[in-house]
């Protein structure tokens, strides 16, 4: 351009950019739900014709040939994606509510759940998740690799106390994976701190997108004294600072009294008028958490203790550890039950 534009003029060409784009979105969604609705009218028409007509793969075969015929270079009726469409509609069909939810995302993350989340309460997780943050197909497929859904109800189960007692703790968990670091098993703090900020990207998708960098060793000052936090991140959804302190050992009780200091800090100097509390989070190689619930029962601040791992976690040993937690939550509240 010519001429410089001024800051108000260049505020005013901005906002007409966020019509512009807030439009080009609910055009896109207005669209998807369109597509999505008629793969599962077309799914329900077949799996009605499958169960009361005798159609069968080579009628559905025929079907496909002749879409493709009458609408020629049209995408996404081969015989394979309506028997696809089928299973979509029969999957959702007995769940009102994730029979709406599928209307928020595109046909392919739609496919990569069906086909990887076995569970009703697994693919309304992904599902809810993936329109939240609109997940690219490869960050959704990331995520389930990572068993987010396993490792976020195992966490909440062992968390519902600290979450109950502070509700921005709901979006920390007490696992994560940082597979994509790339570090040896033995590394020190310093490496681990900027491996994450090589991986920014990937570090805050494990975290979830509504979390924004700050600093690294963002600086504090108390009377004479700097301190210096590892990693200074805001949550958006939660309107607070996160401040996280990464560990390569075992958690000690009196990482925990580190951590309180520097919430306390945030609170009084950084956090702004209009946003909530700190939070805290304190990042380690390993736990014990009997250890963690001693340190946390006394614990007034809004801090929780995670681990970390190189690498993506056993399945089975994710399930396991699910259903284990799932009868233990059974078997109190029938105990419960009883005493009343």
């Amino acid at each position: 351009m010519g001429n410089e534009i001024s800051k108000n003029t260049m505020d005013d060409f901005n906002e007409v950019i966020s019509i512009i784009e807030q439009a080009q979105e609910s055009v896109y969604r207005a669209a998807n739900r369109e597509f999505i609705s008629m793969y599962w009218n077309i799914g329900r028409f077949v799996s009605e014709k499958v169960r009361v007509g005798g159609w069968g793969k080579s009628i559905v075969k025929e079907f496909s040939e002749f879409i493709q015929l009458r609408y020629v270079g049209i995408q996404g009726f081969s015989a394979s994606n309506i028997w696809r469409m089928r299973q979509f509609y029969e999957t959702y069909k007995d769940s009102e509510r994730l029979a709406e939810l599928v209307k928020e995302i595109n046909w392919t993350n739609n496919l990569k759940i069906m086909a990887r989340a076995k569970t009703d309460e697994a693919r309304e997780f992904y599902l809810q998740l993936t329109a939240k943050n609109r997940y690219s197909t490869k960050e959704l497929e990331r995520q389930i690799d990572s068993m987010l859904f396993e490792r976020t109800m195992i966490s909440d189960e062992k968390n519902k106390l600290f979450i109950s007692r502070t509700p921005g703790l709901s979006s920390l968990r007490d696992n994560y994976v940082l597979e994509f670091l790339d570090i040896p098993h033995n590394h020190k703090e310093h490496e681990l701190r900027k491996a994450i900020l090589v991986n920014l990207k990937d570090f805050i998708l494990e975290f979830g997108k509504d979390f924004t960098f700050v600093g690294e060793e963002y600086r504090v000052q108390v009377g004479n004294t700097d301190f210096w936090i590892d990693l200074l991140f805001f949550n958006r959804e939660l309107a607070c600072l996160v401040a996280i302190e990464l560990k390569v050992g075992s958690f000690k009780p009196e990482h925990l009294g580190q951590l309180e200091f520097y919430l306390e800090a945030l609170d009084s100097d950084v956090k702004k008028e209009n946003e909530n509390p700190s939070v805290g989070l304190i990042l380690c190689a390993d736990k014990d958490d009997a250890v963690v619930e001693y340190a946390l029962r006394r614990s007034i601040s809004p801090a929780l203790v995670a681990d970390y791992q190189l690498h993506l976690p056993d399945k089975k040993l994710l399930e396991n550890k699910l259903r284990e937690l799932a009868e233990i939550a059974e078997t109190n509240g029938n105990e419960e039950v009883e005493d009343e």
